[in-house]
């Protein structure tokens, strides 16, 4: 069997190691540039939807619970929410929808990302105006509040 010398077989694989990470570091040093091409959304819309509990009559106010769907998976921004109109059932279209109105309300809320129906903390008054006149037009009637964000 032959006995390798200790110093001979330290210094090769010295030198082996060495060159090793000569060739490890080894490289171009250069300066360059790019672009890159991204498409920022269009945004998203959002649908707004209310719960008002039964009761609603002359002189009488009702809560009304806003509800915001992003059209997205987007989060976005529910502003003010304000009553564009009323409307009501076929069988009931001689009810004023005059006599319905509600406040603005602010929010200034995110409706979070992820397409969810999203409950806003904020909460409307739909008020029905008593105008010490006959309003049995309105007796049983569904309405339709029409809302808007910005």
């Amino acid at each position: 069997m032959r006995k390798w010398n200790r110093p001979v077989v330290i210094g090769v694989v010295v030198v082996g190691l060495l060159s090793m990470s000569g060739a490890a570091i080894a490289y171009w040093t250069i300066t360059g540039s790019g672009t890159v091409a991204a498409n920022v959304s269009n945004g998203s819309s959002v649908t707004l939807a209310g719960v008002i509990a039964d009761g609603l009559a002359p002189g009488v106010d009702e809560t009304v619970t806003i509800k915001a769907t992003p059209s997205s998976t987007e989060a976005v921004r529910i502003g003010t929410v304000s009553l564009s109109s009323v409307t009501v059932d076929a069988g009931h279209a001689s009810c004023d929808t005059t006599w319905f109105s509600m406040a603005d309300v602010v929010a200034n809320e995110d409706a979070p990302a992820g397409g969810a129906q999203y409950t806003l903390t904020h909460t409307g008054t739909l008020h029905m105006t008593n105008t010490a006149t006959n309003q049995d037009a309105c007796k049983g009637a569904t309405l339709t509040l029409h809302l808007a964000s910005t």
